[in-house]
């Protein structure tokens, strides 16, 4: 099946999985505006035909990737980025000035299986790595404001100054003591992302007691004040269960979700769908798109699709794109609870 210019593709799950053959970087120009993306390319370490043999060099081939990424993406968004840590840390640069600001950094933990058996330390003279990088990031969230890109910190207390209005006034406003100031008006690292009705007291407080030449206070297109709604939408959704830690203990796969041609894995890089669903509950809810750039075997985009959300991925290489399609097509019937008996999902 081609879509228009001959774009291969596979359209499964109801429509939920939209897979393509080719570059992401062309396609997804036609994507909708993702809300999670999970980046699981090159890691430098000759993992998979056509991954580099180092590292070095990774920054500068991914940015123009990055960069796409957040002009397609809106402050809701969530990037995952797949490496091993000295992929991340050369990929962390480029990441950072495309626009997506750093949250936290996960550890898949494989387990001592993962280390053969016959590994002989005082040859490779270091410790046997059983680890890889899942790296959270979101899509910086900016405002125009008089002609500059400014963060929504900054943003908050300007309208606050430009209404004429003291800003202790602002704990009057969201009735409390001090913590309007301590936290949604500050400067520092302990300024807090106000909560919605948060948010709508301190707009209504400046609308309604603030200059009347000024107004509308805390107003994206200067005509209608901000909602709570809108305001909501201004930072990347994350929901995390009870437990869940930063470190992911999973097995390296082995069992028969391990896609193999004869005795050899089709891709190395594969990633088990349980960690796939993780990333997509965390940062995401039923309805939403996931991307998923480099889709190998198209995990994330089965797990997605599995979960409710709408993916579109892409693979360049034909042979492992068809390998992936046939895969996500023969599973499609399954149900969510038949692979992912304990969603977090509400």
């Amino acid at each position: 099946m081609t879509d228009q210019k001959g774009v291969r593709a596979r359209h499964l799950y109801g429509g939920l999985a939209n897979l393509h053959q080719g570059n992401s970087l062309d396609l997804c120009e036609k994507w909708p505006a993702p809300v999670t993306i999970i980046c699981d390319g090159p890691y430098g370490v000759s993992g998979y035909d056509g991954d580099p043999e180092s590292p070095e060099g990774l920054s500068e081939w991914y940015f123009p990737f990055f960069k796409k990424w957040a002009e397609k993406s809106t402050p809701l968004t969530t990037l995952w980025f797949w490496g091993t840590e000295v992929s991340w840390a050369e990929s962390h640069p480029a990441l950072k000035a495309a626009g997506w600001d750093y949250v936290s950094c996960n550890i898949w933990n494989k387990g001592m299986a993962h280390a053969a058996g016959n590994v002989n330390t005082q040859i490779i003279r270091r410790l046997p790595v059983v680890s890889e990088v899942c790296a959270h990031y979101v899509r910086r969230a900016e405002i125009n404001y008089n002609g500059k890109n400014v963060s929504l910190k900054y943003w908050l207390r300007e309208e606050f100054r430009r209404a004429g209005l003291s800003l202790y006034l602002a704990n009057e406003a969201c009735g409390v003591v001090n913590a309007a100031t301590r936290k949604y008006l500050t400067q520092c690292h302990l300024w807090y992302f106000p909560p919605a009705e948060a948010f709508e007291r301190i707009a209504a407080y400046a609308n309604k007691h603030g200059a009347k030449e000024g107004r509308p206070y805390y107003s994206f297109n200067g005509e209608s004040v901000v909602t709570a709604e809108e305001w909501q939408c201004m930072r990347a959704k994350f929901k995390c269960p009870m437990g869940v830690t930063n470190v992911w203990d999973e097995p390296a796969l082995r069992s028969t979700e391990r896609i193999k041609a004869g005795s050899k894995a089709v891709h190395y890089n594969q990633k088990p769908l349980k960690l796939m669903r993780r990333c997509i509950e965390l940062s995401s809810e039923r309805g939403d798109v996931v991307w998923e750039p480099f889709g190998g075997l198209f995990s994330g985009s089965i797990a997605a699709a599995l979960l409710g959300r709408k993916a579109y991925a892409a693979e360049i290489t034909p042979e492992v794109f068809e390998v992936g399609a046939i895969r996500a097509k023969s599973i499609q019937d399954l149900k969510e609870g038949d692979l992912f008996p304990e969603s977090q999902d509400a």
